[in-house]
């Protein structure tokens, strides 16, 4: 009778604090600026409030209802390039314009995976998990990847075949490329390599492990982008943890870029203290990696920006420790790194806080999307779940000047996911070029892959690659923005800059 007791008072008291949670994330905190204000070259960075509990706004997917579809920037149509699929995140189209999608969600989790971290630990767990499972996010995964075929060139997809799945090895798969008859797909755990020919149905070997990765964690997908000049590949991986706060061994080889080389099997950090990088691709100007990557939780609704950014090798973007180059998170309890604020980077662009900032491609040969859109990045924001109000929802584009650098604010493409009483119809999450020129976007929880483009626009021409001199090395790490302070200060003072 003693042993049912004391499992019935920590029963009620489990259920009290688990009340008391759910209510406390029904506060939250309220966002005392806009999104736009923290967004740009420029971003507004509020004061960090930080929280013991997220601030919590789930917006629960209920569809959308036959007819409807995202409202779109003036000018452009939007249709159903296919539906019916289970979770479609990441978009790859070949070359010949078949368009490939993995159908995936987070991995099982292993039995006795999880450490005992407490009390208040489990019961965080359990809310968070109720909260995914009303975002939608929750469930097996399909481990698909099925291709998309318009072959009457229609918009949309009449061929829907499965060509890969759980049984050729695919595991919560996410990433894809393909280079010169191999297509390679990106697990939770490891890259994998298939013989593949354009145009068919099957590959046409079994799988081939190329490189391990870090297994499943907090953040699960791995995202992959293989050179143009087809040698080396580039595996964006997220952390386990929002700050560290597990310790950093757990952190080894996460919150980071890979570069693998093709040819010969090796391997190298290409850049770190990215928390959560997603989207890759290659600058058209310069022919630089670029991301984007989802910063930190739990510092209110206004922190910490998201962003775009470029990816020099070696680059440093502070994670956990900083933020946007020299902001510390004071929660973080690791020993900092000797001199890190002085070679950490700043952020090229800011995309809003919580919008979590996936699928990227720029402005391709081809586009159907008009001169407005003639020179940029299009980024699907996938929509916050700790904000109030929510962020993203929606895919935008963000303009690049002459020289391959962002300006300006992003302006809307796609909108209209997020419904007035807080609900969503879908979560933006993937974007791809079609052979046709217009732009594939993936809606996940609503299993659509949607076909926008500004129909009376003429196939754009592509972005011409920058041509000249390349800049002298530096010898020592000096942020580019003190530099040209020091610069100035000479001039002021009248003396020769050279």
């Amino acid at each position: 009778m003693g042993i049912i007791r004391k499992l019935a008072i920590a029963l009620v008291v489990f259920l009290i604090v688990a009340g008391a949670g759910l209510f406390y994330l029904s506060l939250g905190q309220t966002a005392e600026l806009s999104v736009d204000d923290a967004t740009g070259t420029d971003p507004v960075l509020a004061a960090p409030s930080a929280e013991n509990f997220p601030t919590v706004q789930i917006a629960e997917p209920v569809g959308w209802e036959d007819g409807q579809a995202p409202a779109t920037a003036d000018g452009f149509a939007v249709n159903r390039f296919a539906e019916g699929l289970d979770h479609p995140r990441v978009l790859y189209a070949l070359p010949n314009g078949d368009v490939l999608v993995t159908l995936t969600r987070a991995p099982a989790r292993e039995e006795g995976a999880d450490d005992d971290h407490g009390v208040f630990d489990t019961v965080r767990g359990w809310i968070g998990g109720i909260l995914f499972s009303r975002a939608g996010a929750a469930g097996a995964s399909a481990n698909e990847l099925v291709l998309l075929r318009d072959a009457d060139g229609d918009g949309e997809a009449e061929v829907q075949e499965v060509l890969l799945n759980a049984d050729d090895g695919l595991d919560s798969p996410s990433g894809i490329s393909w280079h010169d008859g191999t297509l390679y797909v990106a697990n939770h755990n490891a890259v994998l390599a298939f013989d593949y020919e354009l145009g068919a149905e099957t590959a046409s070997s079994e799988a081939r492990s190329i490189m391990d990765l870090p297994p499943g964690g907090g953040h699960w997908m791995r995202n992959i982008e293989v050179h143009p000049d087809g040698d080396r590949m580039y595996i964006a991986v997220g952390s386990v943890s929002n700050i560290g706060e597990q310790g950093m061994a757990v952190e080894e080889g996460r919150a980071m870029i890979w570069e693998l080389n093709l040819e010969s099997g090796s391997t190298r950090p290409f850049a770190v203290g990215l928390r959560n990088p997603n989207g890759l691709d290659f600058s058209p100007w310069s022919g630089e990696l670029w991301t984007t990557v989802n910063e930190r939780d739990m510092l209110g609704s206004d922190l910490v920006p998201d962003y775009l950014t470029n990816v020099p090798v070696g680059a440093q973007y502070g994670w956990p420790w900083v933020y946007f180059k020299d902001n510390i998170d004071r929660r973080v309890k690791i020993r900092m790194p000797n001199y890190l604020t002085e070679y950490t980077r700043y952020p090229e662009f800011a995309l809003g806080p919580h919008v979590a900032a996936l699928g990227l491609v720029f402005t391709a040969e081809g586009h159907r999307m008009g001169d407005e859109f003639a020179s940029g990045a299009f980024i699907a924001r996938h929509g916050s779940w700790n904000r109030k109000p929510p962020s993203g929802y929606d895919v935008v584009y963000v303009a690049f000047d002459e020289l391959g650098n962002p300006i300006g604010k992003p302006v809307p493409v796609l909108t209209g996911f997020l419904n007035e009483d807080g609900s969503t119809k879908g979560r933006p999450t993937w974007v791809e070029w079609a052979s046709d020129g217009s732009l594939l976007v993936s809606d996940d929880t609503a299993g659509i892959i949607w076909r926008t483009l500004a129909p009376e626009s003429e196939p754009g021409e592509g972005i011409a690659e920058l041509t000249g001199e390349p800049l002298p090395p530096l010898r020592e790490l000096i942020d580019p923005r003190q530099a040209f302070e020091e610069d100035y200060l000479r001039e002021q003072a009248g003396q020769v800059v050279e």
